[in-house]
């Protein structure tokens, strides 16, 4: 079966860094463009980044540009999350997602996901 492995995040300062992983398994890892979200109490699952199939082409929510970057390694199935800058603001529960959707405006969206990891908590403190 699909199983989506997640790493990494924990606590953090405002401004210090942290490197989330996603390790993907039971699936063919190039078919599928990969994306992170993430989701606070209370909140719905926001859309921070994405990746196509080929890490050629990436996308990122306007409240992590320039401060987070996603990668991936294709021949190791995984897909990293690096988080620079890092706020208050960004304390949520982050999820790695995988998706057979290629048209960038269909990335941003969690309903297009099937299938997710099983979340990491990142708590930024002042």
């Amino acid at each position: 079966q699909v199983q989506l492995v997640q790493s990494g995040g924990g606590l953090a300062h405002a401004g210090d860094s942290l490197e989330l992983s996603c390790s993907v398994s039971g699936l063919t890892f190039i078919n599928f463009a990969m994306a992170w979200f993430r989701q606070s109490p209370g909140a719905e699952r926001q859309f921070v980044a994405a990746i196509n199939w080929s890490g050629t082409s990436t996308y990122y929510s306007d409240s992590v540009k320039g401060r987070f970057a996603i990668s991936r390694d294709n021949a190791k199935n995984t897909v990293t999350l690096q988080m620079n800058s890092l706020r208050p603001g960004d304390t949520a529960i982050y999820y790695c997602a995988t998706t057979n959707y290629f048209e960038s405006r269909m990335l941003r969206s969690a309903d297009n996901f099937a299938h997710w990891g099983q979340g990491t908590q990142v708590t930024v403190s002042t």
